[in-house]
């Protein structure tokens, strides 16, 4: 994992101060990364998820390690396209405003 960035600050003082609810995330991830999807498949779902729920902090997340492994700004802007129907505009853009803060 030491190729992923870095998580924000806030992000290790919640861990630190919540250090069981850090394990349990890591339970979480662990069990999503059993199946047949590869890591891309599987990061660009959970950018459509974190687009999908309107969590900024999420697609922000999503978007640094969908870079850090390889995934194209073109890649990200098909998932913004491929989301915007189901989100409607307002919420496309958005999402676009936050994975364009990481590009």
């Amino acid at each position: 994992m030491s190729d992923l960035p870095r998580p924000p600050k806030s992000h290790d003082d919640f861990v630190t101060t919540f250090p069981e609810l850090a394990r349990a995330w890591e339970m979480v991830g662990a069990t999503g990364r059993e199946g047949p999807l590869d890591d891309k498949t599987a990061r660009l779902v959970k950018l459509a998820v974190a687009m999908g729920a309107q969590h900024e902090g999420a697609v922000h997340a999503n978007v640094r390690k969908a870079l850090a492994m390889g995934i194209t700004r073109q890649e990200l802007e098909q998932a913004v396209a491929l989301a915007a129907g189901t989100l409607g505009f307002p919420q496309a853009a958005a999402v676009y405003t936050w994975i364009k803060d990481l590009l």
